[in-house]
Protein backbone atom coordinates (compact mmCIF):
# COMPACT_ATOMS: atom_id res chain seq x y z
CA UNK A 1 0.00 0.00 0.00
CA UNK A 2 1.75 3.30 -0.78
CA UNK A 3 2.32 5.47 1.95
CA UNK A 4 0.13 8.99 1.96
CA UNK A 5 2.81 12.24 1.92
CA UNK A 6 3.14 13.72 5.50
CA UNK A 7 -0.28 15.14 6.82
CA UNK A 8 -2.04 14.52 3.57
CA UNK A 9 -3.22 10.99 5.25
CA UNK A 10 -4.99 12.41 7.52
CA UNK A 11 -6.84 14.82 4.80
CA UNK A 12 -9.78 12.50 3.44
CA UNK A 13 -10.73 11.27 7.03
CA UNK A 14 -12.12 14.44 7.49
CA UNK A 15 -14.91 13.32 4.88
CA UNK A 16 -16.32 10.90 8.83
CA UNK A 17 -19.62 13.06 8.45
CA UNK A 18 -19.64 16.39 6.31
CA UNK A 19 -17.90 19.48 6.39
CA UNK A 20 -18.52 23.13 4.72
CA UNK A 21 -15.75 24.86 5.85
CA UNK A 22 -13.24 24.08 3.47
CA UNK A 23 -10.43 25.31 1.31
CA UNK A 24 -11.42 25.23 -2.39
CA UNK A 25 -9.86 24.81 -5.67
CA UNK A 26 -9.73 28.36 -7.99
CA UNK A 27 -13.34 29.08 -9.83
CA UNK A 28 -13.47 28.10 -13.01
CA UNK A 29 -10.61 25.51 -12.85
CA UNK A 30 -12.82 21.90 -13.05
CA UNK A 31 -9.52 19.73 -13.93
CA UNK A 32 -9.67 17.90 -10.75
CA UNK A 33 -13.07 17.19 -10.99
CA UNK A 34 -12.88 16.12 -14.49
CA UNK A 35 -9.57 14.00 -13.22
CA UNK A 36 -11.77 11.81 -11.05
CA UNK A 37 -14.00 11.28 -13.67
CA UNK A 38 -17.33 14.28 -12.89
CA UNK A 39 -19.98 13.71 -10.83
CA UNK A 40 -20.99 9.84 -12.12
CA UNK A 41 -17.08 9.13 -10.71
CA UNK A 42 -17.57 10.98 -7.88
CA UNK A 43 -20.61 8.41 -7.35
CA UNK A 44 -19.00 5.16 -8.16
CA UNK A 45 -15.76 6.13 -6.08
CA UNK A 46 -18.15 6.73 -3.04
CA UNK A 47 -19.97 3.66 -3.93
CA UNK A 48 -16.90 1.37 -3.49
CA UNK A 49 -15.41 3.65 -0.38
CA UNK A 50 -18.74 3.39 1.31
CA UNK A 51 -18.70 -0.78 1.12
CA UNK A 52 -15.16 -0.57 2.62
CA UNK A 53 -15.71 1.45 5.15
CA UNK A 54 -18.58 -0.20 6.53
CA UNK A 55 -16.29 -3.48 5.98
CA UNK A 56 -13.32 -2.00 7.89
CA UNK A 57 -13.51 -3.13 11.61
CA UNK A 58 -11.41 -0.06 11.86
CA UNK A 59 -13.86 2.40 10.56
CA UNK A 60 -17.05 0.47 10.21
CA UNK A 61 -18.66 1.17 13.95
CA UNK A 62 -18.38 4.50 13.39
CA UNK A 63 -20.66 4.41 10.00
CA UNK A 64 -22.57 1.51 10.67
CA UNK A 65 -25.72 3.26 12.36
CA UNK A 66 -25.46 6.42 10.18
CA UNK A 67 -27.68 7.20 7.36
CA UNK A 68 -24.89 5.41 4.97
CA UNK A 69 -27.06 7.19 1.82
CA UNK A 70 -26.99 10.63 3.09
CA UNK A 71 -23.39 10.40 4.02
CA UNK A 72 -22.85 8.69 0.75
CA UNK A 73 -24.38 11.59 -1.30
CA UNK A 74 -23.03 14.90 0.77
CA UNK A 75 -19.38 12.77 0.29
CA UNK A 76 -20.14 13.45 -2.73
CA UNK A 77 -20.78 17.28 -2.90
CA UNK A 78 -18.15 18.00 -1.00
CA UNK A 79 -15.28 16.21 -3.18
CA UNK A 80 -17.20 17.68 -6.22
CA UNK A 81 -16.64 20.91 -4.98
CA UNK A 82 -13.89 20.68 -4.00
CA UNK A 83 -12.44 19.67 -7.37
CA UNK A 84 -14.17 22.82 -8.71
CA UNK A 85 -17.18 20.57 -9.76
CA UNK A 86 -20.57 22.23 -10.09
CA UNK A 87 -21.96 20.81 -7.17
CA UNK A 88 -22.63 22.43 -3.87
CA UNK A 89 -22.46 20.90 -0.04
CA UNK A 90 -24.96 22.31 2.09
CA UNK A 91 -23.73 19.52 4.81
CA UNK A 92 -22.88 20.92 8.63
CA UNK A 93 -19.25 22.25 8.92
CA UNK A 94 -16.76 19.75 10.01
CA UNK A 95 -16.11 21.29 13.81
CA UNK A 96 -19.76 20.64 14.55
CA UNK A 97 -20.25 17.49 12.70
CA UNK A 98 -17.76 15.64 14.35
CA UNK A 99 -18.06 17.40 18.17
CA UNK A 100 -19.31 14.62 19.60
CA UNK A 101 -17.89 11.58 17.65
CA UNK A 102 -14.87 10.55 19.58
CA UNK A 103 -12.71 10.40 16.67
CA UNK A 104 -8.80 9.79 17.10
CA UNK A 105 -6.03 10.00 15.20
CA UNK A 106 -6.04 6.66 14.56
CA UNK A 107 -9.44 6.36 13.42
CA UNK A 108 -8.81 9.92 11.06
CA UNK A 109 -5.96 7.61 9.50
CA UNK A 110 -7.77 4.45 8.80
CA UNK A 111 -10.18 6.03 7.01
CA UNK A 112 -7.87 8.28 5.02
CA UNK A 113 -6.38 4.35 4.27
CA UNK A 114 -10.18 3.03 2.90
CA UNK A 115 -10.35 6.22 0.76
CA UNK A 116 -6.88 5.27 -0.85
CA UNK A 117 -7.82 1.71 -1.93
CA UNK A 118 -11.11 2.99 -3.03
CA UNK A 119 -9.16 5.50 -5.29
CA UNK A 120 -6.20 2.89 -5.98
CA UNK A 121 -9.66 0.57 -7.17
CA UNK A 122 -10.71 3.50 -8.95
CA UNK A 123 -7.75 3.57 -11.43
CA UNK A 124 -7.15 7.26 -9.86
CA UNK A 125 -3.12 8.17 -10.16
CA UNK A 126 -1.38 8.86 -7.32
CA UNK A 127 -0.72 12.40 -7.91
CA UNK A 128 -4.45 13.14 -8.65
CA UNK A 129 -5.43 11.42 -5.35
CA UNK A 130 -2.83 13.50 -3.59
CA UNK A 131 -4.09 16.71 -5.36
CA UNK A 132 -7.70 15.60 -3.57
CA UNK A 133 -5.88 15.05 0.11
CA UNK A 134 -3.93 18.44 0.11
CA UNK A 135 -8.09 20.21 -0.69
CA UNK A 136 -8.51 17.38 2.53
CA UNK A 137 -6.22 18.39 4.59
CA UNK A 138 -6.82 21.33 6.55
CA UNK A 139 -9.83 19.34 7.40
CA UNK A 140 -8.19 17.43 9.95
CA UNK A 141 -8.07 19.82 12.53
CA UNK A 142 -11.96 20.15 13.23
CA UNK A 143 -12.58 16.10 12.80
CA UNK A 144 -10.20 14.56 15.40
CA UNK A 145 -11.91 15.34 18.43
CA UNK A 146 -10.09 13.28 21.05
CA UNK A 147 -6.41 14.75 21.63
Amino acid sequence: MKKPVFSLVLAAASLLLSGASFAQTAPGNDQLYKAFGEKAGLVTLMDDFMVRLLADPRTGPHFKPSNQQRVKEQLVDQLCQLAGGPCIYKGADMKSAHANLDISKSDFNALVEVLQQSMDAQGIPFRTQNQMLALLAPMHRDTITVR
